[in-house]
C-alpha cells in the first residue's frame, strides 16, 4: 500500500449534491481491468465528466475552474453504494481527493476509503447544506484536521466527526493493517519468550 498519511489540510473543496452516488459511477465497471492502485483518475465519474464523444462535460462539477486543486469532495447522501469495488477509492484518491464529506456513507465503501487513506467525513445533513451555501458565494476552502476529528467550516465554526481509533491512528501515521501488525514483532516476540508454550503443535507419535 502506497503511504496516504493523512496530515492537517486546507483546501478548496467541490460541491456535488447527488444522493446514491454509487460505484459504478464513481468508476465505470469497463475500468475494472488493473488491480494498480494508481493511475485511475481519469476513470472518475468518467461518464459524468465527459461526454460520449469524448470532449469533457463543463458543467459537471470537476472540470470547472479551480476544482483541480480541491482535495475535497462534499456530497449527498449514501455516498459509494453498490458494488464492493476499491478501485472506486483508487479513483477518487487518483484525482487528487483526500476526503469526502457526506450525511451518510456505504459501509463497504467506508473500509476501503480508510485502509487507502481516504477520509469519509460524515456530517449532519446542516453542514453539507452551510457547504453549499458558502460555495455558492464563491470557492471557500475548509480546514480538516484528523488528530482533533474537526472540520473547520468557512466560516471558521468547528464540526466535529467521528472516526474508529485504530483507523484514525493507521491514517496518521500512514500504515495499514500489515504495517502495523509487522511494527509489533517486538511486542510479539517478548510475549512468546515470557509465555511458556502450552499446548504442543506437534503430533504426537504414534507407536506402531
Amino acid at each position: 500500500m502506497p503511504s496516504h498519511r493523512f496530515e492537517a489540510i486546507t483546501s478548496t473543496y467541490v460541491m456535488l449534491p447527488v444522493d446514491n452516488v454509487d460505484t459504478d459511477q464513481i468508476i465505470p465497471a469497463r475500468f475494472l481491468t488493473t488491480i494498480e492502485r494508481t493511475g485511475l483518475g481519469g476513470a472518475a465519474f468518467f461518464d459524468w465528466r465527459y461526454h460520449s464523444d469524448g470532449t469533457p462535460n463543463a458543467v459537471f462539477p470537476l472540470n470547472q475552474p479551480g476544482a483541480e486543486q480541491a482535495r475535497v469532495l462534499v456530497t449527498g447522501r449514501n455516498f459509494g453504494c453498490g458494488s464492493s469495488r476499491e478501485h472506486a477509492v483508487w479513483a477518487l484518491l487518483g484525482v487528487g481527493l483526500r476526503a469526502v464529506v457526506s450525511t451518510e456513507f456505504a459501509d463497504i465503501f467506508r473500509g476501503n476509503a480508510l485502509v487507502n487513506g481516504l477520509l469519509p467525513i460524515q456530517v449532519e445533513p446542516g453542514v453539507v447544506e452551510r457547504l453549499g451555501e458558502s460555495a455558492r458565494e464563491g470557492r471557500p476552502a475548509v480546514r480538516i484536521d484528523l488528530d482533533s476529528q474537526t472540520l473547520i467550516m468557512p466560516d471558521g465554526d468547528a464540526v466535529r466527526f467521528a472516526i474508529a481509533p485504530f483507523a484514525k491512528h493507521c491514517l496518521l501515521h500512514g500504515i495499514d493493517e500489515l504495517d502495523f501488525l509487522l511494527g509489533a514483532t517486538a511486542e510479539v516476540d517478548t510475549y512468546e519468550t515470557a509465555h511458556r508454550r502450552r499446548v504442543s503443535t506437534i503430533a504426537a507419535e504414534v507407536s506402531a
